[in-house]
């Protein structure tokens, strides 16, 4: 019995409790939605009948992932402020697809991208062809989340590995997606963004008012010292994390930075501030040149790929109409803005609180600097501590489970809908649609939970900004363009969506497969074979940002292929164009709003 509960060694019972309750909840209400999920509509649209509160509820607590509530805390711990453009390009993404997509794309009615695709270019083949970016993107965006997953529980049971985590949460919100669908999930994300906004600022507001306010940690950080602190909660800092106060973070020397590459002086005068076997590895990783391009990069990967997010885009389809999916977008541009006011402030108070999180690496790094600063909290208070750290906890699992619930229905819907219910099996029935939704949610699910036990060492929101490159090179093009010109071919839009989306992703692919070659562990040996690719890297710094952050270059491929060969392609412009174009763009009280769908009920079993 003693060795079966070794890994209940440590734990503490309140972060215990909380998280559990929240896991509880959460699978209730999966098992409770499930009653109500009796149709094809429910699981995959939700039968469209989800109100502009609760959608926006949803959206904002599917789109608020691991990386929004750890990896930009994380971020802005390791990195400096610089790391803020990645909260405000999140945010920023949503006017986009506010002022280009959402209207339009609801207006057309379809289950999924690949729907819109096929009806927009009457075209069966290119369905198959964007069937494939739902997966490539959706795998990209599991990962994070994997992670999320993974150091979490590491943090909650100490005694427990990385991939057991993973694993675990993994299965339970496959279970979940297996039992309800989107109309079963809706429920439960709506709720848990109200779970995660409380969890991200209570604990702030304890914090502040205990060991000082955000700018006296700003003051701490820009001259390098700690005395602004209070002398009571510098010293409690002192005795819980046992290091020297002058072992601070590195200041404001992020490789992402707007205002150019980072001069030598910079670099060394931050690293200067570090332990000696700490100053090498610094070195080597911020005296990265090209960091405006890479700033330029990342800005245009998250605000473009925010209107490229099969995940996110497949939710305007459960609004009754484009003026509901308009004003979704709106309030959840409110609600994300105002969640993101917090995560960065963990990261700037971490820097001068938890300096022992710089020496980890993988699931004991800076990704969990949300998760430990509420400790700091038991040294005067006690049990308050572990309580909040107990609610951060669940705040954390609300935010990658709702976040890998969305791209699971999301994938498993391209499965079960575009590839079986349309190219396998047309005819069909809904019965057989919904066996296949829950079979191919289970293997989706498996293999995400495989691709998350290999990315521990790789930082959440360094691969969430792949994700969305991979998005803003493929999907992004495909429906801004395809919803505002008229002369885009289908042969234009394959190509270009091919070209730039499959450049994203084996440009990523290389630099993270390269990164994990590195480790000292198992994982250095699986990968082992990527190895040379470091030394390449080393020599040319600028084809690694290119890699590292590809969207500078593959979304403006990808749109000038559409435009190039549509233009050489006139003659296969579809012939019902301008009735498209009016179905995607005139005011609804003119009645030319359509289902796509439902058109094709006969030949597709619908």
């Amino acid at each position: 019995m003693t060795t079966h509960l070794a890994f209940l060694h440590g734990v503490d019972p309140w972060i215990f409790t909380f998280s559990f309750i929240t896991v509880f909840v959460t699978v209730w209400m999966g098992f409770r939605s499930a009653k109500t999920s009796k149709t094809a509509s429910d699981f995959f649209v939700a039968g469209r009948s989800v109100s502009v509160g609760w959608n926006a509820s949803a959206i904002s607590g599917e789109y608020l992932s691991a990386a929004s509530f750890m990896g930009i805390a994380g971020m802005v711990m390791s990195s400096g402020y610089d790391a803020l453009w990645y909260p405000v390009c999140y945010a920023c993404g949503y006017l986009f697809l506010l002022l280009f997509i959402a209207g339009p794309l609801r207006r057309f009615g379809a289950y999924t991208i690949p729907d819109f695709a096929e009806g927009r270019f009457d075209s069966p083949l290119f369905r198959k062809i964007a069937v494939c970016f739902v997966l490539f993107i959706g795998f990209f965006y599991t990962m994070p989340q994997m992670k999320g997953a993974g150091v979490t529980l590491a943090y909650i049971f100490p005694g427990i590995p990385y991939w057991a985590g993973v694993v675990l949460v993994g299965a339970v919100i496959t279970l979940n997606v297996a039992l309800g669908g989107m109309k079963g999930i809706t429920l439960v994300q709506a709720v848990q963004y109200w779970i995660k906004l409380f969890a991200i600022s209570v604990p702030i507001f304890v914090l502040a008012s205990v060991y000082g306010f955000y700018g006296t940690h700003i003051g701490a950080n820009d001259d390098g010292r700690r005395d602004k602190l209070a002398p009571q909660a510098a010293a409690e800092v002192q005795t819980i994390a046992r290091k020297p106060l002058v072992e601070k973070a590195p200041r404001d020397t992020a490789w992402v930075s707007p205002f150019g590459p980072l001069t030598t002086k910079a670099v060394n005068a931050a690293a200067a501030a570090l332990p000696l076997e700490q100053r090498a590895a610094y070195l080597a990783e911020y005296q990265k040149p090209y960091s405006l391009l890479y700033t330029y990069s990342l800005i245009m990967a998250l605000v473009c790929g925010t209107a490229g997010l099969p995940h996110i885009l497949v939710r305007f389809y459960t609004n009754p109409n484009g003026v509901a999916a308009k004003r979704t977008t709106m309030w959840v541009m409110i609600l994300i803005g105002v969640f993101y006011v917090f995560p960065p402030v963990f990261g700037v108070i971490g820097r001068n609180l938890m300096p022992e999180l710089y020496s980890g690496v993988g699931a004991k790094g800076t990704d969990k600097v949300v998760l430990e600063l509420p400790t700091l909290l038991g040294a005067r208070f006690g049990v308050l501590g572990s309580i909040l750290s107990g609610i951060t906890c669940a705040g954390a699992f609300a935010a990658f489970m709702s976040t890998f619930s969305g791209l699971l229905v999301s994938m498993t819907g391209a499965l079960a809908h575009d590839v079986y219910g349309r190219m396998l099996r047309p005819k069909s029935t809904p019965e057989e649609r919904l066996m296949a939704f829950k079979f191919a949610a289970v293997l989706i699910g498996g293999v995400a939970i495989v691709l998350g036990c290999f990315v521990e060492l790789l930082e959440i929101n360094f691969m969430v900004g792949q994700a969305f490159a991979i998005a803003a090179a493929s999907y992004f093009p495909l429906l801004f363009m395809s919803v505002w010109w008229r002369g885009m071919t289908m042969k234009g839009a394959a190509t270009g969506m091919l070209t730039g989306g499959l450049c994203a992703l084996v440009a990523a692919a290389l630099t993270n497969l390269s990164t994990l070659s590195l480790d000292k562990g198992p994982m250095g040996k699986v990968f082992a074979g990527f190895a040379p690719l470091n030394g390449f890297w080393a020599h040319h710094p600028l084809l690694r940002i290119l890699c590292e952050q590809p969207a500078i270059w593959t979304v403006p491929v990808a749109i000038t292929l559409m435009v190039v060969v549509s233009k050489a392609t006139t003659a296969s412009v579809p012939a019902d164009i301008r009735m498209k174009m009016l179905v995607l763009h005139a005011p609804e009280q003119l009645g030319l709003k359509q289902e796509y769908i439902q058109e094709h009920q006969a030949g597709a079993g619908h």
